[in-house]
């Protein structure tokens, strides 16, 4: 049996406090329908948090409601989230850490991704998103990369199996100003690219994408990511476990000298 979608607490929370002023005003479900230009199961609907209350529907109840603003102030906390419900804990982890070391094996890391190719990504998702959560997404991701630069002393450290610098995701033209971005970003003194050719590829480094984060605090934590899934380990025999398989896959790896080059070839291949 699947699991029913779950609405977000904002869209119910709006949606009450929406039938708590249209009740208290004395507006009917009928009038405010009329004065949205929504049929009367619409507005069921989004004030029972099933639906994300609409701009339209809120400036309407605000206005027949006499809410001075209430209601509409609603509306920037039912935008899309920034990133997935799976991710938000990892994020705020990253945001705090002072040390980030990657592994990918099939996608370049996000912290390294051009718009161009997060929005490719994120517009292919499956199932489909609408466009403002598509946007919402790739904007996200953009304001994640911002510690690289904003914050020089925050040490990164990535390394990406051949495999995802070879994955076509758009267009040739995509993917050349893609690499050429990841040599760029390597240039930063904070930051260390390496890749992992295919021909020499420990066991351990055909398993999944592994990030390692080192709090202010100097706490080492570890997330792992699947399908729709991500969990962030604060264990220390889990985070050991996957320190050791990372620093595996670290030592199998190509100089960033090295990596410079092989991503350089591979472009020219494209």
């Amino acid at each position: 049996m699947s699991t029913p979608k779950e609405n977000p607490m904002s869209w119910k929370y709006c949606g009450d406090q929406l039938k708590r002023w249209r009740t208290r005003a004395g507006v009917s479900r009928e009038k405010l329908a009329q004065a949205a230009c929504y049929d009367i199961e619409s507005v069921r609907s989004m004030e029972a948090g099933r639906r994300r209350p609409s701009l339209k529907l809120l400036q309407a109840a605000d206005e027949l409601c006499d809410a001075k603003g209430m209601l509409v102030a609603a509306t920037d906390f039912l935008l899309p989230e920034k990133f997935p419900p799976y991710l938000q804990g990892y994020t705020d982890a990253e945001a705090d850490a002072i040390a980030i070391h990657t592994y990918e094996a099939l996608l370049i890391p996000g912290l390294l991704q051009t718009e161009e190719y997060a929005r490719e990504l994120i517009s292919h998702a499956c199932p489909p998103l609408d466009n403002e959560t598509i946007e919402a997404r790739v904007a996200g991701r953009m304001q994640r990369q911002e510690k690289l630069t904003n914050s020089p002393t925050v040490l990164f450290g990535f390394v990406i199996y051949e495999a995802a610098l070879r994955a076509k995701v758009g267009s040739s033209s995509l993917m050349k100003k893609q690499l050429s971005h990841i040599v760029e970003m390597n240039s930063l003194r904070n930051v260390a690219i390496q890749v992992l050719p295919a021909n020499r590829a420990a066991y351990s480094a055909l398993t999944g994408p592994i990030v390692l984060l080192e709090t202010a605090d100097h706490e080492q934590l570890a997330y792992v990511e699947g399908h729709r899934t991500g969990v962030l380990h604060a264990d220390p025999d889990r985070v050991n476990v996957i320190t050791q398989r990372h620093g595996m896959i670290r030592m199998q790896a190509l100089s960033t000298e090295e990596s410079v080059q092989f991503i350089g070839k591979v472009s020219e291949e494209l």
